[in-house]
């Protein structure tokens, strides 16, 4: 297929759409689903039992650029002897997308919102997740808030959670932040524009390092990715930009491993079972212990998380610009995370090798995450002492079907990427590239070039080629309809 023709959004979309329905997913929302959608006039305030009122503080969202989902806000208060309480505040969407209808039907289905190149395929409609059941700015709207107390060395002091009531104070957008927090900006006007939101943001900073560097301690994995991103110029996709990780994103991130621990150890005080996000010991740990070795650094021959990050951190020291190229080798051979039932009283949960952590349970992205929405009627039928809303055979057969969901979003992610950059590199066939082997296993190999970082297949000459390896590669065949990008080694 040939995509000269400029109508690259056009082309994308198509693909986004066929690749939805081969892996099992649904682009659109029924019929059923729509009709309920028109019934639901607006937020859900003032209906239940009720809520605390927490709208006096200074709460906001920090996301992507063009994010209008937004699931959560965050807020900080400072305290004696140096500590610092955090809130977060994650979107209640249970008040308005109920069990067994039509719209949580499709919502269990796909099991995730799916975010492709052209186009975005929303788990809910978007007159929910961008508007109703969305945390925007200045807006009154229901939310589970969860409160850690966090020490001064990063530890977890205390927590608590409740239901309440929130007003965003500011929509911020991670760059504009990062670039502030790091001293390589001025204060975006958003944050500018509320009094004491400023010195409230640079509290949460402070807690978010302290609660890392403690993570880090306890053996949680300092990995770094740069990710590429197709950019369109209207409808004509123009070149790949750059994301790499930074002080904004790395404060969400931080805040969001604390909530979704504090949930988890809240379900299971309550005699809850839990739906936990587990990531077991990697997959291919001796190949890990390869690389560490071809770096002079001796990893014990048993998985040590700890041990892992202090190899990282040396090597981040030593080689900052080739780190995330390390990072991503040891990703691909930790392997995938799942989505496993846990009920009180079981064996000691396996746990997140990756995040150090034992209990954690997704629960801060109900309008993208099905899992996170689970976890939410669970905890909301736990703070009103009321009966368990899904047996253990039920979160069995859901962390099953929500780990399989998962995979598929993920694949038609990347295969719609993978057609985009196809686009860009059809005029590229013969160019030679510095890479590194991401994958290696009977089904493929695959290849990252590191300028730009794109990943292809390597079909020729990916004998005795294994993770983590640097090649030289050519480009001999690009298919945007499949999404193929095609190499072969040369020397």
């Amino acid at each position: 297929m040939n995509a000269t023709n400029k109508q690259h959004r056009a082309v994308l979309q198509s693909i986004a759409r066929r690749v939805m329905v081969e892996k099992g997913l649904l682009p659109d929302f029924s019929g059923e689903a729509l009709a309920e959608l028109a019934g639901i006039p607006g937020p859900a305030i003032g209906k239940g039992e009720p809520l605390r009122d927490r709208r006096d503080l200074l709460w906001a969202s920090i996301d992507n650029d063009d994010s209008r989902d937004l699931d959560q806000l965050t807020v900080a208060e400072a305290l004696p002897d140096d500590q610092v309480k955090i809130l977060v505040a994650v979107a209640d969407v249970d008040s308005l997308v109920k069990d067994g209808t039509a719209i949580d039907d499709h919502a269990r289905h796909n099991t995730t919102s799916v975010y492709t190149t052209p186009t975005i395929f929303p788990m809910l409609p978007e007159k929910l997740s961008t508007h109703l059941t969305s945390l925007n700015y200045n807006e009154d709207r229901p939310a589970i808030i969860v409160e850690m107390v966090i020490g001064v060395d990063g530890s977890l002091q205390d927590s608590n959670i409740y239901r309440a009531l929130v007003r965003s104070q500011a929509q911020l957008a991670y760059n504009g932040v990062a670039a502030w927090l790091e001293g390589n900006g001025m204060v975006p006007a958003a944050i500018a524009a509320v009094r004491g939101l400023a010195e409230n943001l640079r509290l949460q900073d402070r807690a978010a390092q302290r609660m890392k560097k403690f993570r880090q301690i306890q053996g949680a994995l300092s990995l770094e990715l740069i990710e590429a991103r197709p950019v369109f110029e209207g409808d004509e996709i123009r070149a790949l930009e750059v994301e790499k990780r930074n002080r904004a994103k790395d404060l969400i991130e931080d805040f969001m491993i604390g909530a979704n621990g504090v949930t988890a150890r809240y379900l299971s005080a309550k005699n809850f079972p839990s739906l936990r996000r587990v990531v077991r010991t990697p997959n291919r740990w001796e190949r890990i212990v390869e690389i560490a070795g071809e770096h002079g650094f001796r990893l014990p021959a048993h998985p040590d998380s700890r041990v892992l990050e202090e190899f990282l951190l040396q090597e981040k020291a030593a080689d900052p610009l080739r780190f995330p190229d390390l990072s991503l080798s040891v990703i691909k051979l930790l392997g995938a995370g799942e989505y496993l039932e846990e009920s009180p009283g079981d064996t000691p949960p396996l746990g997140h090798f990756g995040l150090a952590v034992k209990d954690y349970a997704h629960s801060t992205a109900p309008n993208r995450r099905y899992p996170d929405l689970i976890t939410q009627r669970l905890l909301k039928a736990a703070l009103a002492q009321g009966p368990v809303p899904y047996g253990k055979e039920d979160l069995e057969a859901l962390g099953k079907h929500c780990t399989e969901g998962e995979d598929a979003a993920r694949k038609v992610e990347r295969q719609v990427k993978k057609s985009a950059v196809a686009i860009l590199l059809e005029s590229r066939i013969g160019e030679r590239f510095e890479a590194l082997v991401t994958g290696a296993a009977p089904k493929g190999t695959w290849v990252r070039l590191l300028h730009p970082p794109i990943e292809g297949k390597l079909t020729q000459g990916f004998e005795g080629v294994d993770v983590g390896q640097r090649i030289r590669v050519q480009l001999i065949h690009t298919d945007v309809e499949r999404g193929f990008i095609d190499f072969q080694r040369i020397t």
